[in-house]
């Protein structure tokens, strides 16, 4: 039937009027362009009202990673399943949240990796290599990882880890600008995601146990120019101080702490309250870990494992808590920090919520730092409570370990790591990604500080003279989902993981989402803990699942990869198989993803002619060089190397023929003899656990 001229008219009078123009097409970079310019300081400061999206690092400024959708809900959960997929081709550690705006989602990968995908296809519409150097991966302490991205103004923004600050253009996936923000001759990374403030784009590193020294920076979002930076320890006094804050700090050390770097990077947390306009940031551990070494006069060594708050607009500080005083044991307070309005003692409290490595949850009044409580959410034994007057440990007579040896607990690892944890405003709890497990600590009187920028620096290690202290008490190591009362300060549920390096968390009205080391994508009951639902995945997670809808459909996307800490030295799976996205619905119809299964594995069994002198020395190499990487998880455990790689052995160590796959030289370091000392302790010890299992059979 033909239209008639009336009506043609009509639409041809509109199209004049309402300027009509042609919609682009989703995805394309017209479609980009509009959508991610309208990122900007007012949507971001609004965003927690916009449940389609997922436009902040955390889902919103308080980075509760709380979502009110609820298509997906305890009675249509039954229905969820995988709608698409995307293999990313990488057995290394996938720890990115994504962000995802109108179907068009940003994530980063392996070696800063950045990719650009259309949700409503599944396809990746862009990627974007920084070309960070392969050598430089012997400077990250925990993998070649990235957590993640910023979007403002129609531009995506990453941390590269190598320490550049990179301005992408959000439809095209081309360099607009980058600018160094470390020094890159010492151990600086960054893994961290960047965040928006007020027009400037917030970047931390990481670094701690190389030997830095710690800050954090803002520079211009649109032109890349530092606008502040703020140091978050003290350099060598007679170089005068940067700031009052850092006048203040250098009070509290002792010795020439400057000479090993310090510590205290911001790696992680970066928080902002745009209506109190205060700018929250997690510092990090000590550098060396040990006091006794960096600061052997005691002191708090300000501002180590802290919750700084921060004048968003100069940079300069307003007020601290100290989560570990005087930090001995790699206790980060570099965790999420999430924002809320509690009522506590039936008043209305604006609060910051921190569950960080030491084992302790806290729950700070985030206008002054007053402390309002804490205790602790797993096994602690470094000090018996928090003193409620003064918000400061009451340390164990051990803790320090100065004159014995001790099993301490949590571990280093931490009883929180970086995995997000998550605030549900319809149960009050909080659900946190935790760990059981402790640590054997005392004093290295043989430390020798390195400062070549590619060295651990720790302090590390125990003195064989000193006794041992022992605690019965101490748990197995496992993972935990707990689910955490922040007001009554008591743990409500748990559950128990196999795994004890597992995923971040997401949560909406009535669920909890989370993947495990297993590989295992899982969904509980918010008030109970009973699981609902998981989904086999085939490889372990460690980055925490987003939601967010698309033409009326809610979704569900996690990256699962295994990787980072923990992982570079233990797996809870048979093969590590390449990570990848997941995105799920309800009414998803695909089957789980599978991966051909690789060779069994042999210990490696060649003749090798070596003193025990020569092989002693081999290990004592491989423990300063090698171990760090080449445990049992992501990197090959070189004990069941294939013959050719000790074939070519020295021109994989020495002169670095595999560099591209992020294995450095060691040529500058290691002699001829030394190479073949480090390959002939790998083969002697293949052969002590050859030995060790024929005789379990």
């Amino acid at each position: 039937m033909k239209k008639s001229k009336f009506y043609i008219l009509t639409i041809l009078i509109s199209c004049a009027f309402i300027n009509c123009k042609k919609i682009p097409n989703s995805g394309s970079p017209d479609h980009i362009k509009n959508i991610t310019n309208g990122i900007d300081d007012d949507k971001l400061a609004t965003v927690e009202t916009i449940e389609n999206e997922w436009l902040t690092h955390g889902g919103n400024y308080k980075e509760d990673r709380y979502s009110s959708l609820n298509q997906i809900n305890k009675s249509t959960i039954d229905s969820l399943g995988l709608v698409w997929s995307i293999n990313l081709g990488t057995t290394r550690g996938l720890e990115a949240t994504p962000l995802v705006v109108d179907g068009i989602m940003y994530l980063t990968g392996t070696w800063s990796m950045v990719y650009a995908i259309d949700v409503r296809k599944g396809e990746v519409i862009w990627t974007f290599d920084p070309e960070v150097p392969r050598e430089y991966g012997e400077k990250g302490c925990c993998g070649v990882v990235n957590r993640g991205v910023a979007l403002y103004k129609g531009k995506v923004y990453l941390g590269a880890f190598d320490g550049r600050l990179i301005a992408i253009d959000a439809a095209t996936g081309k360099k607009e600008w980058e600018v160094l923000t470390v020094n890159q001759n010492k151990g600086y990374t960054i893994t961290g995601a960047p965040r928006i403030v007020k027009g400037n784009i917030v970047i931390g590193n990481g670094g701690a146990e190389y030997g830095v020294r710690g800050y954090i920076t803002a520079y211009d979002a649109i032109t890349g120019e530092q606008e502040w930076r703020f140091y978050t320890v003290p350099d060598n006094p007679q170089n005068g101080f940067e700031s009052d804050a850092m006048k203040k700090a250098a009070n509290t050390w002792t010795g020439e702490w400057w000479k090993f770097g310090g510590g205290g990077t911001a790696w992680d947390a970066i928080v902002f309250d745009p209506e109190l306009n205060q700018l929250y940031i997690g510092t990090g551990n000590g550098s060396p870990w040990n006091r006794e070494i960096r600061s052997p006069g005691g002191g708090d060594n300000l501002y180590l494992s802290s919750i700084v708050s921060l004048n968003p607009d100069n940079g300069e500080m307003n007020w601290y808590y100290q989560t570990t005083p005087g930090e001995s044991w790699d206790y980060t307070a570099t965790q999420p920090i999430i924002l809320a309005d509690l009522e506590i003692e039936n008043k209305p409290r604006k609060v910051l919520m921190q569950a960080p490595k030491n084992g302790f949850f806290y729950v700070i009044d985030r206008t002054n730092g007053d402390f309002i409580s804490g205790e602790p959410f797993v096994y602690t034994n470094w000090a018996k409570k928090i003193d409620y007057e003064t918000g400061r440990p009451i340390e164990s007579s051990f803790a320090r370990y100065k004159d014995v040896n001790a099993y301490i607990a949590p571990h280093p690892i931490g009883a929180h790591n970086w995995h997000p944890m998550a605030f549900n405003k319809s149960t009050g709890l909080v659900y946190i990604p935790a760990r059981e497990g402790s640590n054997f600590y005392g004093q290295n009187k043989k430390f020798e500080f390195i400062d070549d920028g590619k060295s651990w620096n720790t302090g590390t290690g125990y003195d064989a003279n000193s006794p041992v202290v022992q605690d019965s008490l101490i748990p197995e190591t496992v993972g935990k989902l707990i689910a955490w009362d922040p007001v009554k300060q008591r743990e409500i549920w748990s559950v128990t993981h196999q795994s004890s390096w597992n995923a971040g968390v997401l949560t909406t009205k009535d669920l909890v989402f989370q993947g495990t080391g297993k590989g295992d994508f899982k969904i509980y009951d918010a008030m109970t803990g009973d699981k609902l639902w998981d989904f086999p995945l085939q490889t372990g997670i460690v980055a925490p699942p987003i939601t967010y809808m698309v033409d009326g459909t809610q979704y569900v996307t996690l990256v699962a990869g295994w990787g980072g800490g923990l992982a570079t030295w233990v797996k809870y799976v048979d093969q590590i198989n390449p990570g990848g996205i997941y995105t799920f619905a309800i009414g998803g119809k695909k089957a789980p993803p599978t991966f051909p299964a690789k060779e069994p594995r042999e210990l490696i069994n060649l003749d090798f002619d070596a003193t025990q002198e020569q092989i002693e020395n081999g290990q004592r190499l491989f423990g300063r060089y090698c171990g760090f990487c080449h445990g049992d998880g992501v990197i090959p455990n070189l004990s069941y190397s294939k013959p050719e790689i000790f074939e070519s052995f020295t021109q994989i160590v020495g002169d670095g023929i595999f560099i591209e796959k992020g294995m450095p030289k060691f040529n500058d370091r290691l002699s001829e003899q030394n190479i073949n000392d480090i390959k002939n302790y790998i083969l002697s010890n293949a052969k002590q656990q050859r030995t060790k299992l024929i005789g379990q059979e």
